[in-house]
């Protein structure tokens, strides 16, 4: 198989210089795709054993905005980044041995947002759009009808369980995605108690930063952006003090940061703002870590200063060796959050990047850990109207043009295109000529067939690729909020705990089989 591969990326590389099809010689040549389909089946049949051992360890990648196109764009830009074609790369997480689709929509949505999505892949409860860690009997903006609606996540569970947890993310880290593992609230946008109106506050709701701190107040390891919303109102930033918008928004004159430094001073507690503090850290020294890099979101991968700004490979990186100090294991959630701001910019190439990014995170993580007790899932929470197509050519550039023009409007077309979104452009009363702009650029917006301020999230089933301690669990076609109840069954933790054997052990029971072992006994005995 090394050696098929090898030769593959040869050819493509030879027959690309040469002006030859991007495709390699021996693809002609029907041995050539037999013995990968015979190689690929001894690996399919190999699967036949499965790995019922007790989950000690859970990460989930979620991939914000990840729908099915953008994995396949992603994996051939992978491919073009070294080299290759592309379509014959692997990511990662192609790698895993099983995969199935979640259902995306909301209990009132049927193309659903990032709040309502994260609190069932998290919550194992499917919710309201725009709400976090609270059930759909829960209405957006409404304080009174937070209490009593509360449901706790898996971060939760594991914590309760004895288990150290995490999490890292490329946005705020009191954003949709990250806030559903500790927050519950019915707005996602109360970030800081400046963005509430006056009768939530009054009527006793918390903003999600005051709530990262409060609710779980010894989340072992917390990194990603968000720095405004933790300090008082026009406190200048570490990294920006002439910036006014990034200063300190809180209304209650509150020091979030300066609260957790020194209740956490005594207890192995270390707070960094920039990658040269976090990469110093000595992770067999630390026992809780808060990493705030930004005012707001981090920088997209691309644009990032590879001096101060940390990828999010390094963040994963020193949380999993953090966290897995801990003998019970723990759970990870990770998130590449801002795939999904690429594509609501319609700027398809910050998206790919950072998928490509959060890809090589997933391979990082592949290598401090081991399937045989670390659960992986990755999947995302919803998709968007993001496409390719054009009939192009093997090896096409992913970003590049289509091999035709329209036979409508006769102008060339890239092959991304966008649904709706801020690519939508008319020039003289026409669509604009793309053969004269630079539609390779980093931050060039893709047409759209629908003028819109910002595209929109699509609504069709995303992929879930899973690997490690009762994997096999999450295939076919599931809802959303299956995902945690799977994890936690693998893991022992939260509420299914009956199939369990006794602490120590890493066996699990099959399902149902408490009668069967009674008889068994039985006969043994006569």
């Amino acid at each position: 198989m090394m050696l098929w591969a090898l030769l593959l990326v040869c050819s493509c590389l030879s027959l690309r210089s040469s002006g030859k099809p991007a495709f390699p010689e021996q693809e002609k040549n029907p041995t050539f795709w037999n013995e990968w389909a015979q190689k690929t089946l001894k690996e399919a049949l190999s699967m036949q054993e499965l790995n019922k051992n007790k989950a000690k360890n859970l990460i989930l990648f979620l991939g914000d905005g990840m729908g099915v196109p953008t994995v396949t764009a992603a994996r051939i830009l992978k491919g073009q980044l070294s080299g290759q074609g592309g379509e014959e790369t692997q990511l990662e997480m192609d790698k895993f041995p099983f995969v199935s689709l979640a259902k995306t929509y909301n209990t009132n949505a049927q193309v659903p947002d990032s709040a309502g999505t994260a609190t069932a892949y998290l919550c194992g409860v499917k919710a309201n759009e725009g709400t976090v860690g609270v059930s759909a009997a829960a209405v957006r903006s409404q304080c009174d009808t937070t209490k009593g609606n509360e449901v706790t996540s898996i971060l939760r569970w594991a914590k309760d369980a004895g288990k150290s947890v995490g999490i890292v993310t490329t946005t705020r880290i009191n954003h949709a995605t990250p806030s559903a593992a500790y927050a519950h609230c019915v707005n996602r946008d109360w970030y800081s108690d400046s963005d509430m109106p006056i009768e939530a506050l009054e009527g006793g709701c918390k903003d999600i930063a005051r709530q990262l701190f409060e609710n779980i107040p010894n989340i072992d390891v917390a990194m990603g952006g968000g720095r405004k919303y933790m300090f008082p109102k026009n406190m200048s930033d570490v990294e920006y003090p002439g910036v006014a918008k990034y200063n300190g928004v809180r209304n209650d004159g509150r020091n979030l940061v300066q609260e957790w430094i020194d209740r956490m001073k005594d207890k192995g507690g270390h707070y960094v703002w920039n990658k040269q503090q976090l990469l110093s850290l000595n992770p067999r020294t630390i026992n809780y870590l808060l990493g705030l890099f930004e005012p707001i979101d981090l920088p997209y991968h691309l644009e990032r200063d590879t001096s101060s700004d940390p990828s999010l490979t390094e963040m994963v990186e020193v949380a999993i060796k953090v966290l897995q100090k801990n003998p019970n294991g723990f759970y990870l959630l990770v998130e590449g959050g801002r795939i999904d701001h690429g594509h609501h910019e319609g700027k398809a190439k910050q998206a790919l990047h950072e998928a490509v990014e959060m890809d090589r995170a997933i391979g990082l993580a592949d290598l401090l850990t081991t399937t045989h007790d670390t659960l992986t899932v990755v999947t995302a929470d919803h998709s968007h109207v993001f496409t390719f197509g054009g009939y192009t050519k093997r090896g096409n550039s992913i970003f590049g043009l289509a091999p035709m023009d329209s036979d409508v409007d006769h102008k060339p077309f890239t092959s991304i295109l966008y649904g709706n979104g801020p690519g939508y452009k008319l020039v003289g009363g026409t669509r604009e000529n793309v053969s004269t702009i630079n539609f390779e650029e980093n931050n060039y917006q893709a047409q759209s067939a629908v003028p819109l301020a910002s595209e929109t999230h699509g609504g069709e089933d995303v992929a879930v690729f899973s690997k490690g301690p009762l994997a096999h669990l999450l295939g076919g076609v599931r809802e959303q909020n299956f995902i945690p109840h799977v994890m936690a069954y693998a893991a022992c933790i939260g509420k299914n705990k009956d199939h369990c054997l006794s602490a120590g052990t890493t066996a699990l029971r099959p399902v149902f089989s408490s009668m069967a072992a009674v008889l068994t006994v039985s006969l043994l005995l006569c």
